[in-house]
């Protein structure tokens, strides 16, 4: 709850050009032994209102299943998705994540998302422009 506090602070005191970022907590980490070389990690995500998450890749396989509140994303070639509590998404290792947001501006997003990746290999990677 001190997380969820702090992050609305910080949202507060931005200015309106720093849109919050989504802020993640790796829940388990396991080295899958039937996959050589690759790992599991179960995440929460909290995306604080008005979240838009800039164009990244996770270069993995990834599953991310809405708890709370509302995210659109879209991939680099689709079009964007509304996800509502419930609704579960996939990203491929070479999707490009051009959107992900949360419209709300009152409402925090929570999400949980399980991904396998190589082992030590950065669950997100940023795109420069």
């Amino acid at each position: 709850m001190r997380l969820v506090a702090l992050l609305l602070f910080l949202v507060g005191t931005a200015s309106a050009q720093d849109a919050p970022r989504s802020v993640g907590k790796d829940l388990l980490v396991k080295q899958l032994g039937d996959l050589a070389g690759q790992e599991a990690v179960v995440r929460a995500n909290l995306y604080p209102p008005g979240t838009s998450n800039p164009p990244h890749r996770h270069d993995a396989h990834v599953f991310l299943h809405v708890l709370e509140g509302q995210l659109v994303v879209q991939l680099k070639g689709g079009q964007p998705v509304t996800l509502n509590p419930g609704d579960t998404y996939y990203e491929a290792p070479d999707d490009i994540h051009m959107v992900s947001r949360n419209p709300s501006d009152k409402v925090p997003a929570r999400a949980l998302i399980f991904m396998v990746k190589k082992i030590g290999a950065p669950a997100t990677t940023l795109l420069k422009d």
